[in-house]
């Protein structure tokens, strides 16, 4: 048996450059942002912060987004902005958008042997059955600019407390929107429900509409929080921030605020539990996602369902979730969801690592660390 085994997670940092850039450069108009009167709207607090980094929003969105100068690169939690672009995310962006990889030695990630399991069976990733929104309404893309290129993970529609039966949340890594501790937050990040809802191959998505391949839209973020822990933590190698992977992101649609929203577009949101029962009890999860690294390309949605298991990390931090699951990079952010003991399906977690071999997939458990981010969001839109 090797002595190491090789890692893959969704990290921007360390990716190497997608073909979405052929695309980049298409003029897409520029007009929408995320208030509803066609202005960019930027509290003052982050529009001081982005002239001390010398970044002027007209220019941004006319392209200077494009520079990824490490010094002016927002990294703190209350730095994200996201301005909408409208039209940047085309059929061929979304389509060609890659996944990045890393690795790791296994020393890395053997923490506490009482509390990390053998490792699972592979357990083969079943397609879900098109149109996916009668089965997997709540799942869709994240997509986001990186310094590598265009890139691409997979995301959940939650429940908003704030807004019940009206939420604009959706759940994904914190390796999707922000690069851990060498990085910042990323950009143009925007979220696709129901990507290719018909299920169609890649080269019939080639001649796709946008309508065809984003049929309930394209939500951009205009908010999103990740942990503290990842920020501080989080590394282009190894399982480092692993156990606090998470981030929650509020949307708003690209041609304006005013109408339905994303919960009631897509027709049912998620509700989250952060006190999940413990790992031997959890009899079974249900990971979703888009794998986009060989032998996947992206465009299809699939589930894997397993039995939970332990890995932990690092000895200080929370043990992770681990199933067996043949799903790869772009496949990360993805929700995995329980069945309570209510009956009712919950987000107990979502996709962060794996290994290269595409035997298991590995997320957060959701605890208080979680649970404050995800109210930080909700919060923040409670009264609007």
């Amino acid at each position: 048996m090797p002595a190491t085994v090789a890692l893959v997670s969704v990290l921007a940092l360390t990716a190497t450059a997608c073909n979405g850039d052929d695309h980049a450069d298409a003029k897409p108009s520029v007009s929408a942002t995320a208030g509803t009167d066609g202005k960019i709207k930027i509290p003052d607090d982050i529009r001081k912060r982005l002239r001390e980094h010398g970044i002027d929003i007209d220019k941004w969105k006319g392209g200077a987004w494009k520079n990824w100068n490490r010094d002016d690169w927002l990294r703190e939690a209350n730095d994200f902005v996201n301005p909408i672009i409208k039209g940047l995310w085309d059929p061929h962006r979304m389509r060609d958008a890659n996944d990045p990889d890393k690795k790791v030695d296994d020393n890395d990630i053997s923490g506490d042997q009482g509390v990390t399991d053998p490792t699972p069976a592979p357990v083969r990733a079943q397609p879900v059955r098109a149109p996916y929104h009668t089965g997997a309404a709540t799942s869709g893309k994240v997509f986001f600019d990186s310094p590598e290129g265009t890139m691409v993970c997979s995301a959940t529609v939650v429940e908003d407390p704030a807004h019940p039966g009206k939420s604009n949340l959706i759940w994904t890594a914190g390796h999707c929107v922000h690069a851990g501790k060498k990085g910042g937050w990323y950009r143009n990040i925007a979220f696709v429900p129901s990507y290719n809802n018909a299920g169609k191959s890649n080269a019939e998505l080639r001649d796709a509409s946008r309508a065809e391949v984003a049929p309930y839209g394209v939500w951009w973020a205009d908010a999103a929080k990740t942990s503290q822990q990842w920020i501080d933590q989080g590394g282009e190698t190894g399982g480092n921030g692993a156990s606090y992977d998470f981030a929650v992101i509020h949307v708003t649609p690209e041609q304006g605020s005013a109408g339905k929203s994303l919960e009631e577009t897509v027709g049912g949101a998620l509700p989250v539990n952060f006190n999940a029962p413990a790992v031997p009890q959890v009899r079974s999860i249900t990971a979703s996602g888009y794998p986009a690294a060989a032998p996947y390309d992206g465009q299809l949605l699939y589930q894997c369902q397993d039995k939970p298991g332990r890995l932990s990390i690092q000895r200080t931090d929370p043990t992770m979730y681990r199933i067996g699951c043949t799903m790869t990079g772009g496949s990360s952010g993805g929700g995995w969801v329980e069945t309570g003991s209510d009956g009712k399906p919950a987000l107990v977690s979502n996709t962060s690592i794996g290994p290269v071999s595409a035997g298991w997939l590995a997320g957060p458990r959701l605890g208080e660390v979680a649970k404050g981010v995800y109210d930080s969001v909700s919060k923040k839109f409670a009264g609007r």
